[in-house]
């Protein structure tokens, strides 16, 4: 027969259907034929073996095979399939030059551009494959295999037996990458093995008398290794180890070992021997549930040599951490969630920085928050860990409080709970928006932290138990007149509640009151009028805004406590704020005018550019900027005069990789700069680079009395398809010095990583010491990541 094309079905024994006896006898053997071609390839794959390959034909399974001419050798009892013979069965597709089934053998054999797909998208590749007729043993020649991984077997020789172990023979394991490399460039790396066996029922492959090779040479020998095959994303087992190298810590190295408990939780232990400190135990235990996920870690040792860390809060024996994190989705508005972090002492996080958790921040936090489309809850507590070790500095020490640098964790506040709730009313209430918001904190300190500025005793926090109680209900409607000008009215009434019953009693300026409150109502008006320009090519906008405020004066200044409200930061962002303080501790009062002009570009090419300039007039009462609390942060505000600092900003996005931005204050009498930071950043053909400028005018009221000026700057450079040099700098202005520096070159392809940086830090508070780091990473895909990273310090 030829040209010839079946379409055929089988019934639950895989017996052919709907033919006369001649036809069956004959058809029955073209499907004993393909069925074996088409199940049984899939034993050189690396997926679809579940359920011991499911060796039984599918009986609603539609089969069709195509070929130039098939021929029935009725004497041998053979037939063959050739010229461009294709077979479709259940998802797997095979092409060869030509099909020879043996029945009396059993043997199926494909001949000449063996080509199958497998409904995983595993491709298998030979020019002759020889299969039993139950397929649970097989043979092929020259073998290639590509999974959907990107990961290639090739072999000389494979053959599977019992239906479960392939083994290949004088093989190759690696990653593929483009398929524009030339056809005969070995690649990057790979792994030459004797044998490679693969086990589908354990899903592992094992090596034997291995050899790691780069750019085709070896470079590593291992007598024996496995690991688990393309398709096992869970697999317990040593990971690779990572190297440390630490003036502090001596030489080791971190080998952990991950435990597949369960398909929903899993644990990684690392042991890391260290040849000063003897050895660090970490382990890091993670739980999927149906609703969220958490996980615990631990990490500590015993320390052989404390004395490495002779002045620090490291200087002990017995050192550690223990981190839990969780997030859980309890409804479809609800959700809870923490992150905490306790450690023996301060450094133990930086000291030993290789540890599994230490990306987690200084503060705990717990929380319960729901949000629906109008109103919003939330329950939050948190506590303060630092890193800074305590130090001396006499020059604003207050006398009768503790001095300036000492006791630092205990002036840290533990803060629990902070409860907040907000809601826009449905309906418009007078035309307008109607909403409430509310916030209740309550905090505990150990120690007062104070200073002394101009023989002024000033505090950061006060030692005891504080709770406040906030609630404000805010209105505002918009008008538009015929030719565009937009108003505002708004209003709004807030109350405050303090409980302050064990204030310490040294910080006479807090009222002696266990109970004391205050209210502030407010009205006003905003006012705008954008003037629209079109011309050809785009457009510009100038809008001119004032905001009128009026409200009685702020009560009780400096006699309740300011936790929530010490960063006052007056800028553009905050000019048109009804009260620009941070917080709920301090409540702006007076009667005030907030002016400015908004210009906006927009090009049709893209170009985007959008400035403010403005400023801000206390029009009557008392400024509550003016009038210190017990912390003084507003007298250096720029809001402390009738009229303020002037406040710019722009923002420029050109949409061919440079985007600009800037905030500024400028002092009010003479338009120098009070506060300035700007950030550009830019990305040209291979270079990308970004560079931060910051100035802060000194601040005498928080016993700041210099500026500061800072310069962080930052680039990467890719050389041609692969290659990458980076390098940041981070520069004091103020006093001429190099603050952190870094530099590093990187590769990176489809298959393989390597990365080395060297930097030097000069931050923290330990006189001219610098530490200085040198890490280098190498990642090979499918097989791992390992690193080695150094800690030095003079």
């Amino acid at each position: 027969m030829t040209g010839s094309s079946f379409l055929l079905k089988t019934d639950e024994r895989g017996n052919v259907g709907g033919l006369n006896s001649a036809a069956r006898g004959l058809l029955f053997s073209v499907v004993a034929a393909v069925s074996c071609a088409s199940l049984s390839l899939p034993v050189l794959g690396q997926q679809g073996l579940e359920s011991e390959l499911q060796a039984q034909i599918n009986s609603d399974a539609e089969m069709l095979l195509e070929s130039d001419q098939i021929i029935y050798d009725f004497d041998r009892d053979v037939i063959v399939a050739s010229g461009g013979v294709q077979i479709f069965y259940d998802g797997y597709t095979v092409d060869a030059d030509r099909i020879v089934f043996d029945r009396r053998k059993g043997e199926l054999k494909a001949h000449g551009n063996v080509v199958m797909t497998e409904p995983t998208g595993n491709v298998v590749r030979t020019n002759e494959l020889t299969l039993s007729e139950d397929f649970a043993n097989g043979f092929a020649n020259a073998l290639q295999l590509d999974t959907p991984q990107r990961t290639r077997f090739i072999a000389d020789k494979a053959t599977r037996s019992d239906g479960n172990v392939t083994t290949f023979d004088n093989a190759l394991y690696t990653v593929y990458t483009r398929p524009t490399n030339p056809p005969n460039k070995p690649p990057l790396w790979r792994i030459r093995a004797a044998k490679i066996i693969h086990d589908q029922k354990e899903k592992v492959i094992y090596y034997e008398n291995a050899s790691l090779e780069f750019f085709g040479a070896p470079v590593a020998y291992l007598p024996y290794m496995s690991m688990p095959d393309p398709t096992v994303k869970r697999k317990s087992g040593f990971l690779i180890p990572t190297g440390v190298v630490n003036d502090r810590l001596g030489y080791g190295a971190a080998v952990p070992y991950y435990w597949a408990l369960n398909p929903h939780y899993d644990l990684t232990t690392t042991i890391t021997p260290l040849s000063k400190q003897g050895v660090l135990g970490d382990m890091k235990f993670r739980h999927q549930l149906a609703n969220g996920a958490y996980t615990f870690s631990a990490a500590g040792l015993f320390q052989s040599r404390p004395g490495e860390f002779a002045g620090s809060s490291g200087d002990r024996r017995w050192r550690g951490a223990i981190n839990t994190s969780g997030q859980f989705t309890l409804s479809d508005n609800w959700k809870a969630g923490w992150n905490l972090t306790y450690k023996s002492d301060r450094a133990f996080l930086n000291d030993y920085s290789f540890v599994s958790f230490n990306g987690d921040s200084e503060t705990s936090v717990a929380y319960l928050s729901g949000n629906t489309l109008r109103n919003g809850f939330s329950i939050k507590g948190y506590a303060f860990s630092i890193y800074q070790e305590d130090y001396t500095n006499p020059t604003y020490d207050a006398p009768g409080f503790s001095p300036i640098g000492q006791s630092l964790q205990d002036k840290q506040p533990f803060v629990a709970p902070v409860v907040d709730y907000d809601y826009v009313f449905d309906d418009p209430i007078g035309g307008g928006e109607l909403s409430f918001n509310s916030n209740f904190t309550s905090l505990t300190r150990a120690k007062t932290d104070a200073f002394r500025v101009n023989n002024v005793d000033r505090f950061r926090g006060v030692d005891g138990t504080f709770s406040r109680m906030s609630m404000q209900t805010n209105w505002r409607r918009t008008f538009i007149d015929p030719i565009g000008q937009s108003f505002t009215p708004f209003a709004y009434v807030r109350g405050d509640l303090f409980f302050n019953a064990s204030a310490d009693k040294n910080v006479n300026a807090l009222t002696g009151d266990a109970f004391a409150g205050r209210a502030m109502p407010a009205a006003g008006l905003e006012y705008r009028y954008p003037f629209i320009a079109t011309f050809q090519g785009g457009n510009q906008i100038l809008e001119p805004v004032a905001q009128v405020i009026v409200r009685p004066n702020e009560q009780r200044i400096g006699e309740l406590p300011n936790e929530d409200a010490q960063s006052i930061v007056f800028d553009s962002t905050t000019l048109f704020e009804w009260d620009k303080f941070s917080g709920f501790d301090r409540a702006e009062g007076g009667s005030r005018l907030n002016v400015g002009l908004n210009y906006k570009l927009q090009l049709d090419s893209g170009y985007y550019m959008s400035a403010l300039f403005g400023r801000s007039y206390q029009l009557s009462g008392k400024n509550s900027y003016a009038t210190p609390d017990i912390l003084g942060a507003t007298l250096d505000s720029g809001l402390a005069s009738s009229q303020s600092d002037y406040v710019s900003s722009l923002y420029l996005n050109t949409n061919h990789g440079i985007r600009v931005g800037a905030q500024a204050r400028l002092d009010e009498n003479d338009f120098s700069f009070r506060r300035f930071q700007a950030q550009a950043a830019a990305r040209y053909g291979p270079l990308s680079s970004s560079l931060a400028y910051a100035f802060l005018s000194a601040q005498p009221n928080l016993g700041i009395p210099d500026p500061r000026e800072e310069i962080l700057s930052s680039a990467s450079l890719r050389l041609e398809d692969n290659w990458r040099v980076f390098g940041l700098l981070r520069y004091d202005l103020e006093n001429s010095d190099v603050v952190q520096d870094g530099i590093g070159a990187g590769y990176d392809d489809e298959g393989f990583s390597l990365s080395l940086s060297y930097a030097e830090d000069r931050s923290r508070n330990d006189g001219d010491k610098v530490n200085r780091t040198f890490y280098m990473r190498i990642g090979l895909r499918t097989i791992g990541n390992t690193q080695v990273s150094s800690g030095l310090s003079d």
